[in-house]
């Protein structure tokens, strides 16, 4: 059975991603590349669906502790048993021919009996390997997949698994590289596992070395860092494209049907993460993104979808897979994932914002892009005033959701400010026109006089925590009645615990039977709401009950549930941990130029927001 999320570390190479556990257990990897097929997913079922554990006897352990290499995305894990302390090594050097997972096994103390448990199958647990000795290890083959294991013990085949058993004392050394090729193909040369776990370190030390000093505060450093990291690890660095997470179907309720396919690339997402790596000096994932979202988003404007695949495929078809019991019983278990045909307007604004903000951060300009940008607002004139499905991907009837209007504000707001402020042109005049009516209508039509505050869409009474966004994009100032309302209206009503929930699940119509944990992103949010309407106490004390549910290696998932005191949802989320970055650089005395204060001071006179007062 999987473990709690919270007992998770990630380790990846920039094109995919493994989740270790605190047992040894390696339960969630995807080969080649973070959307491939699942060679271990025993998060999603059990040790049969596929893992990897080393670690000694589960009942010789006393104690368990772990950490991140400084700087850089190498675990350690070390267990303290009866008879010593055993240390064992982790990571996925950044890929040159092909992925590889490398486990180092240290003696620290004593002499410790050691355990190895390989369960390989292929296509998320379905397809049972024919495996094969060669050299030091062997061979696994599957249709198109093959894995070689090259281990400096002797393993022996047992029940469709690969087992070994050894002892390491004080100062001994073995080593286990587990490494992924086409079938059809020679297997890679074998590398060293010493020499790559020190590559890999210096590697991720040296980006680490490059983050500007804004992105590392004095007294959330080491938290801010670890996102960073856990951010640039969510890069699929041969395209440029970021993904949401690295998993799919983790529920965003313990035994429910909550649970979608996050290993994609979200344009709302990723600008995100843009903007906080921009903030941190991270120039050149800004080009990269560009150049991938001018490939994805080719074509005619009316094709833009809020999601793409890692190359940008368009294709995303969601499928169930029956065969996986789902994680503690959460079914179904999805691949695809069928939101990428919704229409979100709010994407439309998330572009035109980061890439605003990629110039000023140092981004050239980008004929080719000003080109597609152009498009995409002709577009967006013509359907503005249409329903949409919104931020939260609503399975149900489509609405006028306020924020997907207060986006597309944004959307012509950074439009106009991209002309005045560079040489590229652009019909100013209509866009102001068009600016200042959305201005109104999300005003007139948006927000409940009698409760003082911006509601989920027109009409509805439902409450959004993405209302909470307005003053943080600059679409009205925090020191507006209507802004100072929705937050305490949001703290009345969608707060739980002391965590924000997105809305009532059983209030507003999603398509989904209710119930969710309390979504982090919104948290954080509240956080930044908080911090520019001059309630900055609150702020820091909401700030770090949110960091307090980190676990050991700092990394959260993308919803948390009170009532189990779990970590929920796909882990880790990179929308949480932009979030976290963005609100802990807001609350820095030093940091003025956090994405929060940048989105909002991007307000400028005439913006549009003086109507409607």
């Amino acid at each position: 059975m999987a473990l709690p999320l919270e007992d998770y570390a990630l380790i990846g190479d920039t094109q995919t991603a493994a989740l270790v556990g605190r047992d040894g257990s390696i339960d969630w990897l995807c080969l080649p590349r973070f959307d491939s097929g699942a060679c271990f997913a025993g998060l999603l079922g059990a040790d049969r669906h596929g893992c990897w554990r080393i670690a000694p006897p589960a009942g010789s352990v006393r104690e368990t502790r772990r950490r991140y290499r400084p700087g850089t995305l190498v675990l350690e894990t070390e267990w303290v048993t009866d008879t010593g302390v055993l240390r064992v090594t982790d990571c996925m050097p950044v890929r040159s021919d092909a992925p590889d997972v490398v486990r180092v096994v240290e003696g620290i103390a004593g002499e410790v009996e050691v355990e190895l448990e390989l369960v390989l199958r292929f296509d998320y647990g379905r397809a049972v390997p024919w495996v094969r000795r060669s050299g030091n290890g062997i061979v696994a083959v599957a249709g198109p997949d093959a894995i070689r294991l090259r281990s400096s013990v002797l393993t022996s085949g047992q029940d469709l698994r690969t087992c070994a058993r050894f002892a390491v004392a004080a100062g001994g050394r073995e080593t286990f590289v587990l490494t992924w090729h086409a079938s059809h193909e020679s297997a890679p040369p074998a590398i060293d596992a010493v020499e790559a776990v020190e590559w890999t370190a210096a590697w991720w030390r040296q980006w680490t070395a490059g983050l500007q000093a804004p992105a590392a505060p004095t007294r959330w450093s080491e938290v801010v860092q670890r996102s960073l990291i856990t951010l640039k690890a969510l890069t699929y660095r041969p395209t440029g494209g970021i993904v949401a997470a690295p998993t799919t179907s983790l529920p965003e309720q313990l035994g429910g049907p909550r649970n979608w396919d996050y290993r994609f690339c979200w344009l709302r997402d990723a600008t995100f993460t843009l903007l906080v790596l921009l903030d941190a000096g991270q120039v050149e994932e800004a080009e990269a993104w560009r150049a991938w979202l001018l490939r994805a988003a080719a074509g005619s404007p009316a094709d833009l979808q809020i999601m793409y695949g890692l190359a940008g495929q368009r294709r995303l078809t969601e499928v169930e897979l029956d065969w996986l019991p789902g994680y503690e019983g959460s079914r179904p278990v999805r691949i695809g994932n069928a939101a990428s045909a919704q229409r979100q307007l709010d994407v439309f604004g998330e572009v035109m914002d980061a890439l605003l903000q990629a110039r000023e951060a140092g981004l050239p300009l980008d004929a080719e892009a000003w080109a597609l940008q152009r498009a995409l607002l002709e577009h967006l004139e013509g359907i503005w005033e249409e329903p949409d499905e919104g931020i939260w991907e609503m399975r149900g009837p489509r609405r006028h959701f306020v924020h997907s209007k207060v986006m597309a504000w944004v959307a012509f707001d950074r439009a106009i400010k991209t002309v005045e402020r560079t040489e590229l042109d652009g019909p100013l005049g209509r866009w102001r026109a068009l600016r200042a009516r959305i201005h109104a209508d999300v005003c007139a039509r948006g927000f409940d006089e009698e409760r003082r505050a911006f509601t989920q869409s027109y009409g509805s009474a439902a409450l959004d925590a993405a209302t909470l966004l307005i003053p943080l994009v600059g679409f009205l100032p925090a020191d507006d009645p209507r802004v100072l309302g929705t937050i305490d209206a949001v703290v009345d009503e969608l707060v739980e615990d002391g965590l924000v929930l997105r809305y009532r699940t059983e209030v507003a119509a999603d398509g989904l039977p209710p119930g969710e944990g309390a979504f982090l992103p919104c948290s954080f949010w509240l956080v930044d709401a908080l911090a520019v309407t001059g309630r900055r106490k609150e702020a820091v004390v909401l700030f770090d009950r949110l960091l307090a549910l980190t676990n050991d290696v700092g990394l959260l998932a993308e919803e948390y549930d009170p009532q189990a005191g779990r970590l929920v949802g796909n882990f880790p989320q990179a929308f949480t941990h932009v979030a976290l970055v963005s609100s802990a650089l807001l609350l820095d005395d030093a940091a003025a130029g956090a994405p929060a204060v940048e989105r909002a001071s991007t307000r400028r006179e005439g913006s549009g927001a003086e109507v409607a007062r």
